[in-house]
């Protein structure tokens, strides 16, 4: 359906088919729709197929609708927040803080930490994106142009972090539905382990930018890896802990 509905917008823009050009102008909501109600379908006329009673059918379908109405709900309220907030223009005034008061050795790490602040709180990563990287690369382009990737990377990383662990983003939300576990249980208890690895990364991106080296940045986040990894396990043998 995704290449169906990009080859219907070329088709109109009169553009010539490309798989790539279907992927770039396709649209995602039809496509992802049309794809859940085809699955839906093809389900059902499986279990009809094995002659299950149509109460039992029925049954459980409501079964399974209700239990997706929570989440369907913490989505409802979670879009609405994130739109107040993108009407706000939040991201874009604390991308405007940043610009022009801080030594180009820190940006990398600055900007990973913004981007996982702002996806944290509208609860999208490509909304972050699209805010964050222009901005990235006009202030690399003016500073210096040899931190562009790594401060679109940092962009790119900060963002995703910031999303996996926002209460109020679709995939926390549906993650947490689907493993049939608390909403804010799930939240708390992947933070440890998200915090960790983004502690280790703005280390490396800050030794990045002072050194101008990937390969030594590497390096050094590979180490602190290591002595975060021996430091949880001395942790998890104190008496009195649980792990």
């Amino acid at each position: 359906m995704m290449i169906y509905t990009g080859a219907e917008t070329l088709q109109a823009d009169g553009k010539v088919f490309t798989l790539l050009g279907a992927f770039e102008n396709t649209n995602v909501s039809h496509s992802l729709l049309a794809g859940g109600l085809i699955g839906f379908l093809s389900a059902l006329l499986m279990v009809l197929r094995q002659g299950l009673p149509i109460g039992d059918i029925v049954q459980t379908l409501f079964a399974g609708a209700r239990s997706m109405f929570g989440a369907l709900l913490i989505l409802m309220f979670a879009w609405t927040i994130g739109g107040v907030i993108g009407d706000m223009a939040t991201g874009a005034y604390l991308s405007s803080l940043i610009q022009g008061n801080l030594p180009v050795q820190v940006l990398p790490a600055v900007l990973f930490l913004l981007a996982a602040v702002m996806a944290f709180s509208t609860g999208t990563s490509w909304g972050t994106f699209g805010i964050m990287l222009p901005i990235a690369g006009d202030m690399a382009a003016a500073a210096d142009i040899s931190l562009m990737l790594p401060m679109l990377s940092a962009v790119l990383a900060g963002a995703v972090f910031g999303d996996h662990c926002s209460p109020i983003s679709d995939t926390t939300i549906l993650s947490s539905t689907g493993a049939r576990c608390n909403h804010i249980d799930h939240v708390i208890t992947q933070l440890p382990y998200a915090l960790a690895v983004a502690f280790i990364s703005c280390i490396g991106y800050l030794i990045l930018g002072a050194v101008g080296s990937v390969f030594i940045a590497l390096v050094a986040s590979l180490c602190v890896f290591c002595l975060v990894c021996i430091y949880f396990s001395w942790l998890s043998r104190r008496p009195g802990r649980l792990c």
